[in-house]
């Protein structure tokens, strides 16, 4: 029987590798990449850094999971110590522990994306076709109102009681169970992740996968107008110690994609040395922040149950600005937030008996978490300090604004949804007893590392865009002045979709599918 998914046990005998097409990475973009090339026929293998984990492997044990499914456990962080970077090290990627919200990139952010940075074939048109097949494929739908738990069926009587324009989140679910465990693997397989769903299915079709696989260096020839990549080298990861073992194979390929993650793709780019050539890379970097504001009821509220996200409100998704182009308010979205109590303890900014009183009404615990847009004037980058990765966030006069405003519509939301007492998640922690006391946070400035928060949607560092000066790759996802070598994921991305991007990083996939097809067949 043909052997399909391949770990680091089965690699002592192998030195060399050949496909058509070799994709790094198995999350929503080179798991959904590699499904469309294999269906039609173009060979195709996915190598992945991390291991693979089936859902019967999953114990809904929060540390267990953080172990498997988290990269760094969840605790690499950026530069300031300001927030921590969250994303996958499996096979199926950071789709394994997401919320499974599946929302297709705003009209208007597709029409921006097309006239201020010159996008092109990538516009609604282009898009929505991938949309319904995906919708279909992963099951989307809005939930009923029996996934929701306390905690969303507040934002919904907030977002009528504000006036604030609010809507069903969009959710990849089959046969949901409830457990509440979607950050740490979904054990039933409801969830559509891409470890069962395309993952699954490109195996089907004859797709392999190498877990415990690490590309580390790309040969390259020279050609007349463009290089050529013609080798990778990757690294054998002993899966029990996480470490690399000694091991290397060649992959041998005719066209090679980046599909490491928004926070992993530029990074793997910078360490072969291709700073000079690409001055764009790592460069535009946004990883849409999440500050919170954790809210004490009367009532049990144990919002780890049920799905986490049922109900957003997107009144503030847009930014918005005074006749002099000065930010006024918004620049987010609003959802219920989910913490398990391991992740809930270390987001209290307190210690001792403080620490205690939280955590001893834990159940009763509910809250909000936003997800900013980053303003495309103050992003980040990534770069390389040797073999290290450095990921510096987002910062500037604007962006403090924003998050101070995004604290103060949740402490409003909150207290205007029954909350007894708020805190604040700045790293002192500010406790408030009613809204009257909402103007302590005018003080606040906000600088680097004075919140706790975490970075689940990473974008940019690989910009999409014609001049090489500015951006990584064409749009064709092709990174310039390289015949062979493509990006497929949220690193492409001129700015946040300001919506969750797994939906989009898909849709994007698909669009290279073709691009390739053209190419390959």
């Amino acid at each position: 029987m043909m052997k399909y998914l391949f770990e680091w046990k089965d690699y002592p005998q192998v030195s060399e590798i050949r496909t058509k097409v070799c994709i790094i990475g198995s999350g929503c973009g080179g798991a959904t990449l590699a499904l469309e090339l294999q269906k039609s026929g173009i060979d195709t293998i996915i190598i992945e850094k991390g291991g693979y984990y089936p859902t019967s492997s999953f114990d809904n044990w929060e540390l267990n999971m953080a172990g498997k499914i988290s990269a760094e456990r969840n605790l690499q962080m950026d530069t300031q110590y300001s927030m921590n970077l969250v994303y996958g090290n499996n096979v199926g990627g950071a789709s394994v522990h997401y919320w499974a919200d599946s929302y297709r990139t705003p009209e208007d952010r597709l029409v921006r994306w097309q006239e201020k940075f010159g996008i092109k074939h990538h516009g609604p048109k282009d898009l929505n076709p991938y949309w319904d097949i995906l919708e279909k494929r992963l099951n989307v739908h809005e939930p009923k109102k029996e996934y929701y738990n306390l905690m969303n069926q507040k934002m919904k009587l907030a977002s009528q009681g504000l006036s604030w324009s609010g809507h069903p989140v969009p959710q990849a679910r089959k046969n949901c169970q409830k457990s509440g465990h979607c950050m740490q693997g979904c054990a039933f397989g409801a969830k559509q992740s891409q470890l069962v769903t395309h993952i699954e299915e490109f195996m089907q079709v004859g797709g392999r996968i190498f877990a415990d696989l690490e590309a580390d260096v790309f040969g390259t020839e020279d050609g007349q107008k463009a290089k050529k990549i013609n080798s990778l080298k990757a690294s054998v990861i002993d899966r029990a110690k996480g470490k690399k073992n000694g091991q290397t194979i060649e992959i041998l390929a005719d066209v090679y994609v980046v599909a490491a993650g928004g926070f992993q793709s530029s990074a793997l780019l910078l360490k072969q040395g291709w700073k000079q050539n690409l001055p764009a890379l790592g460069e535009y970097f946004g990883m849409n922040a999440s500050p919170m504001v954790h809210a004490l009821f009367e009532e049990s509220m144990i919002t780890y149950r049920n799905i986490p996200a049922a109900f957003g409100i997107d009144e503030f998704r847009l930014a918005r600005f005074n006749e002099k182009n000065e930010y006024t308010e918004g620049g987010f979205m609003l959802m219920a937030n989910q913490l398990q109590p391991g992740t809930f303890a270390s987001m209290i900014p307190f210690v001792g008996e403080k620490h205690f009183e939280w955590m001893r009404s834990y159940k009763q615990v509910g809250g909000t978490i936003g997800w900013i847009d980053d303003f495309s004037d103050e992003l980040g980058r990534v770069e390389m300090d040797g073999k290290k990765r450095l990921v510096q966030a987002p910062d500037g006069k604007k962006t403090r604004k924003q998050m101070l405003d995004l604290l103060k519509k949740q402490v409003i939301l909150n207290f205007k949804v029954g909350a007894k007492k708020v805190l604040v998640a700045t790293v002192t922690g500010i406790e408030m007893k009613s809204i009257d006391e909402i103007s302590r946070l005018d003080s606040q400035e906000l600088p680097p590392h004075s919140l706790l928060m975490a970075a689940p949607h990473p974008f940019g560092g690989c910009r999409m865009g014609e001049d090489q000066k500015v951006s990584v790759v064409d749009f064709e996802h092709k990174v310039h002045g390289f015949r062979n070598l493509y990006v497929a994921d949220s690193s492409v991305f001129p700015t946040g979709p300001s919506v969750d991007p797994s939906f989009t990083i898909m849709a994007f996939s698909m669009r290279l599918a073709d691009f390739l097809k053209e190419r390959l067949t």
